[in-house]
C-alpha cells in the first residue's frame, strides 16, 4: 500500500487547489485521507480509483453525463 502526501495528490491532480481538494473529500469525489502522526495521508490505490470514477461520469466528450 502506497501513501500520498499533499503535495503527492496535489501533483497527481495536477495542481489542483487546497481548498478544492478538501471540497472533493467533503462531496466524496475523492477518498478521506488517514491521519498518521500530524499528516496526513491518502491511499494511493483508492485515490486512482476516485480518478478513474470521475473520468468514467464524464464521458468522452468532457461534459458530466448527468447535464
Amino acid at each position: 500500500m502506497t501513501y500520498l502526501t499533499f503535495n503527492d495528490l496535489r501533483h497527481k491532480l495536477r495542481g489542483r487547489g487546497r481548498t478544492t481538494i478538501y471540497q472533493d473529500v467533503a462531496r466524496g469525489r475523492l477518498p478521506t485521507p488517514l491521519k498518521i502522526g500530524n499528516r496526513l495521508y491518502w491511499i494511493e490505490s483508492e485515490v486512482e480509483a476516485a480518478i478513474a470514477t470521475h473520468r468514467a461520469d464524464i464521458g468522452p466528450s468532457g461534459n458530466s453525463e448527468a447535464e
